[in-house]
């Protein structure tokens, strides 16, 4: 089956949102096939990560429909969302300092395993958890900061752990925020090889500023420019497009293919 032929996973039709009397998403449309990769890129203000609000459920919609494997999620919770299969993670770290890498992870894993609140279990009887945990840790290449703290990790290895409580629940669904913020180029490539073991078999929805890693990374591009996704297609096509090229391209120094 080509990637054409894959299922909707997670739709967006005609979604708006305004606080007050200013709009920020306006008459977005929207459409991830299951397994791809999909990077959503924009101006800053053009509603990028009000849209990711929107879909988590941190945020209602104004008007319009999201609808995850055909359900609709507008009005549901950020934790009935995640309990369908989405997770997202963060524009700004989301962590807990205090606690080490191992403890971190296990916290994420215990919640997406229901876990929450059964305080008089010995955590180290709950074997499913600490599996789970350790595959994890291993995926995202932090064994050896097992023991640190998350507050002393360096700026990339934080966000390599937050990307660690992302995927805890094993969600179909990853929404990815900027992941690459503030990295050197080497920490940016690592980075992106994390990204693509992780999202193996996931759908994903990435917000990305880094070109090279958008460029390397994504199956589709999506631009939002005022809240309106102008355009969605190859990387090779966003590439060539002149509508793009004007309203962000451009702007990044990115040149249109010949």
């Amino acid at each position: 089956m080509s990637a054409s032929e894959q299922p909707i996973v997670l739709e967006l039709r005609n979604l708006h949102k305004q606080f007050g009397a200013t709009p920020i998403i306006r008459g977005a449309d929207l459409q991830l096939r299951q397994g791809e990769r999909l990077a959503l890129i924009g101006p800053n203000g053009a509603g990028k990560s009000t849209l990711f609000n929107l879909i988590s459920g941190r945020n209602a919609a104004s008007s319009g429909e999201i609808l995850l494997h055909g359900r609709h999620i507008d009005g549901l919770s950020p934790f009935q969302v995640n309990r369908l299969g989405l997770a997202r993670s963060f524009q700004i770290t989301n962590i807990f300092p205090q606690l080490s890498v191992w403890e971190n992870l296990r916290v994420a894993v215990l919640s997406a395993h229901g876990y929450r609140h059964t305080f008089w279990r010995k955590l180290a009887a709950l074997g499913d958890v600490n599996r789970r945990t350790e595959e994890v840790m291993l995926q995202c290449g932090l064994q050896a900061q097992r023991d640190t703290l998350g507050g002393v990790l360096g700026y990339a290895g934080q966000r390599a752990l937050e990307i660690g409580i992302t995927i805890a629940g094993d969600a179909a669904v990853l929404l990815l925020d900027e992941p690459t913020a503030g990295m050197s180029r080497d920490e940016s490539e690592r980075a992106l090889e994390l990204i693509r073991r992780i999202s193996v078999g996931k759908t994903l929805l990435l917000i990305e500023h880094d070109m090279e890693v958008v460029f390397g990374l994504a199956d589709r591009i999506a631009v939002l420019v005022e809240g309106r996704v102008i355009a969605c297609d190859t990387p090779a096509a966003i590439r060539g497009n002149r509508a793009v090229q004007e309203a962000y391209l451009g702007a990044l120094g990115v040149e249109l293919d010949s």
